[in-house]
């Protein structure tokens, strides 16, 4: 697999299909699933013909054998997509409406929060009051 290829799957991965799903109907009401998508790709390479330079024959030569002529090689490449749910439109009589998903595991962080910056927040006050 080469770097194009792997740049081409990952493009393909990060297509409006993965935004937008396959809409449905029922009763008259069309559902349009909607995502939010993040990606990237990366690769590396690489080959050298051993130590150049004015090193002494032996010296410089942990990237390849100098005499032989064996050149080094290396590669490397991946990329990554993310997906979450965003929300749905929802078409009915022709109207649009947008119904936007609630993250759960985000809402409960905040919470979270609020509760320790509060409880920081009490206690502040009362370590203050007894010093009167």
């Amino acid at each position: 697999m080469d770097v194009n290829e792997v740049l081409t799957h990952a493009r393909d991965a990060m297509t409006v299909k993965r935004v937008f799903g396959e809409p449905y109907e029922k009763d008259g009401m069309t559902v349009i699933p909607v995502a939010n998508v993040m990606g990237g790709a990366g690769a590396g390479g690489g080959t050298s013909k051993g130590a150049t330079g004015d090193t002494a024959a032996g010296e410089g030569a942990e990237a390849g054998d100098a005499a032989t002529g064996t050149p080094d090689t290396g590669y490397g490449m991946g990329y990554g997509v993310r997906a979450t749910p965003a929300g749905v439109y929802v078409i009915k009589g022709g109207e649009v409406e947008w119904k936007p998903v609630t993250d759960m595991n985000s809402l409960a962080v905040q919470r979270a929060i609020v509760v320790v910056v509060g409880l920081l927040v009490l206690r502040s006050i009362v370590r203050t009051l007894a010093r009167r």
